[in-house]
């Protein structure tokens, strides 16, 4: 690879990395695999290193985790909680062993101990006791600096509060969810109709990120500590010699310690320690992404000293992606609310990343045929982005003549009726190739699904309206469409299964409170093609409410911004059907709110003027900045076009950045914004 092709690959992979870091570390929402981070970040690492002119100190592989979120006091660690090396081969760890062992070797020292413990895929605290009193809880964040989460540090019941001695120090350790809590906590999301954790990991991090620590104190955390930072583990001052032996100590006072450590000299006997870990990964009540190697020798750990961001004495050994083999045993399609038809693999149950799986996803017709995918397949299936399992391809060489090619219905498997198959306009929020769509409005799937849907956290927020009582109420005939849900009495809910008087009162205040959720939730809730939340409360606060949209024409909603022809077209002849205005007006004659309530700006000065934000900001987050500048009377757009007046680059700012350049627009740095918003 040349200079100018590096330049741009390594522009590229920092913009990606920052983007999904940022995902991962602050917002608990990741979109990729770990694996395809890290291999994006191996890459970044070998560019770098070949191009070391390129190298930049701003760079992702110079930094720890994410920043400390805004929302919570900032605090100082007493030492730095850095990251590891990864590494992703054998012949890595073994390179690692042995270029460790000749460093030592030429200082002198002839015993060299290695340790192997599991990677927790948790989030990373410190624990700082004062004369054996816990005093602080604190998340990693950037390493030098991390959140201060002790009031939700306290809810966790494995760890001490007092310790049996006077001692002051600090500690380091892995705050996870058991997956027995992680499922719970999915299958009591996917009954409320609410988006489901990705991984464990995420949940554990969001759930230590609660401002309300009642709620934390509901996820059912528990944590592993696997590292003595600093201050005495005896009243009397002694000092350990060996990382084994701090282990052995923090759990002789109460820590919740890893027992599966395993002391060794040997290079064969650490790489048959990490196969080992790796083939008890489904049986461990916790999920672990890896192993890690390192000294044993706290003296030659210092010996060795650090590297710019990681230690030269450990290093991370990263399990690839784990994929099963079993059988295909069907092919269903499920339709969804917008009538979109998704065919779904029945399997033969396998256990796979820590959970047995039965289903999984084949997107389209078109992958199916693709990769050649049939009924009686033995196929290798994996968890996409570690939550969403997905056939990856079939074995063709296993097939005995018994399998069948799968035939996509000719009428919908739910009302049977005709079925199109969709152009998939671009843009559509579910847009896929080969899409093939039930266009029945009274279908009983979609209807079902759109109920729940309109129930939905970010719609109308009905709690206790999921999926399962949704299904109740259409099936004992006491709803047939959303408005429906405002005619429910207690007597109607009380009798059905699993229900009863109180579940009763609950569902009718919560259908209650949502009367008021106003009109860009009552929109969303709506389900209307192509128009998601943000689309939604833009579209209401130009209109002020639902009713004008009904004389609305295209150039209308045009105005919006953000809004394209294809969504002011579905808008149109969304609200020119009768079944709208009339669904509507069933709604306000039950109380529900059909107007946007006006947030009056602090001042006007920015009015007229509309921002884009990109990159990562530092100084204030995404939604902090949003509101300053909307309270000043500006608009903030999602996508740059003529009609932008300014764009904020922050770090790492990507392709909105080059549209601004390329269409002329001023870019303003976070700095210029912040005075801006002081001014």
């Amino acid at each position: 690879m040349n200079r100018n092709d590096a330049e741009k690959r390594i522009k590229e992979l920092r913009e990606e990395l920052a983007y999904h870091s940022r995902l991962y570390y602050e917002k608990d929402q990741p979109e990729i695999s770990d694996f395809e981070y890290d291999m994006m970040f191996r890459e970044l690492l070998d560019l770098e290193a070949e191009f070391p002119e390129l190298d930049r100190k701003d760079s992702p592989t110079h930094k720890v985790g994410g920043k400390a979120d805004d929302k919570f006091k900032k605090v100082r660690h007493p030492v730095k909680m850095g990251s590891l090396s990864d590494v992703f081969s054998f012949e890595e760890i073994t390179a690692f062993v042995e270029k460790t062992k000749v460093a030592l070797s030429e200082m002198g020292e002839e015993k060299i101990e290695f340790t192997v413990e599991p990677k927790i895929d948790g989030l990373s605290v410190g624990l700082t006791y004062e004369n054996g009193d816990l005093v602080l809880g604190a998340t990693r964040g950037g390493g030098e600096e991390g959140e201060d989460v002790t009031a939700n540090i306290l809810t966790i019941s494995s760890i001490p509060k007092k310790l049996p001695s006077p001692i002051s120090l600090t500690v380091r350790g892995e705050v996870y969810m058991p997956r027995c809590e992680f499922e719970r906590l999915n299958r009591e999301k996917e009954e409320a109709g609410e988006k489901l954790w990705a991984n464990p990991r995420n949940a554990a991090a969001g759930s230590l990120r609660q401002l309300d620590s009642e709620v934390c104190a509901k996820r059912g955390l528990d944590i592993f500590v696997f590292n003595h930072q600093i201050g005495d583990l005896w009243p009397d001052g002694r000092t350990p010699a060996t990382h084994s032996d701090t282990i052995h100590r923090m759990g002789e006072l109460g820590f919740p310690v890893i027992d599966l450590l395993a002391v060794t000299d040997s290079t064969e006997k650490i790489l048959d320690a990490i196969r080992k870990l790796g083939e008890a990964r489904d049986s461990l009540p916790n999920d672990i992404d890896g192993a890690v190697i390192k000294i044993n020798s706290l003296r030659q750990r210092e010996l060795l000293g650090e590297n710019t961001s990681t230690p030269k004495w450990a290093v991370a050994y990263k399990y690839p992606p784990e994929e099963k083999e079993t059988k295909l045993l069907d092919i269903t399609v499920q339709v969804g609310r917008t009538g979109v038809l998704t065919p779904t693999a029945e399997l033969s149950p396998v256990r796979l990343a820590g959970t047995s799986v039965a289903r999984a996803t084949l997107h389209n017709i078109d992958i199916i045929r693709e990769r050649d995918i049939r009924i009686g397949d033995t196929v290798i299936v994996r968890k996409a982005g570690d939550i969403i399992p997905e056939v990856v391809r079939s074995l063709s060489e296993k097939r005995d003549g018994t399998e069948t090619v799968f035939r996509f219905p000719e009428c919908c498997p739910s009302c049977g009726g005709r079925l199109v198959f969709d152009g998939a306009d671009e843009g559509d929020d579910d847009f896929e190739e080969g899409a093939v769509r039930c266009i029945n409005a009274a279908c009983p799937a979609q209807l079902e699904r759109r109920i729940t849907h309109f129930a939905s956290k970010g719609a109308m927020s009905i709690d206790g309206m999921g999926p399962r009582t949704v299904k109740l109420l259409l099936e004992n005939d006491l709803i047939s469409d959303v408005a429906d849900i405002y005619t429910l009495k207690k007597e109607d809910i009380e009798d059905l299964p699993g229900m009863g008087s109180l579940s009763a009162e609950n569902l009718l205040s919560a259908i209650e409170r949502s009367k008021t959720r106003g009109a860009s939730k009552l929109l969303f809730g709506l389900g209307v093609r192509h128009i998601g939340e943000a689309a939604s409360e833009a579209i209401c606060s130009h209109f002020g409410g639902i009713a004008p949209m009904f004389e609305a024409v295209s150039d209308d909603f045009l105005k919006v911004d953000d809004v394209g022809e294809i969504m002011a077209r579905t808008l149109v002849d969304f609200f020119a059907l009768p079944e709208t205005r009339e669904l509507i007006d069933r709604l306000s004659s039950f109380g529900v709110v059909t107007e946007e309530e006006k947030k009056e700006a602090v001042s006007a000065d920015l009015a007229g003027l509309t921002f884009v934000l990109t990159g990562t900001l530092s100084r204030l987050t995404r939604s902090e900045a949003t509101e300053k500048l909307k309270a000043r009377g500006a608009k903030v757009a999602g996508s740059v076009s003529k009609k932008t007046s300014f764009v904020v680059a922050g770090e790492a700012a990507g392709s909105k950045l080059d549209r601004a350049n390329e269409l002329g627009i001023k870019v303003l740095s976070e700095d210029e914004l912040f005075e801006m918003l002081n001014d």
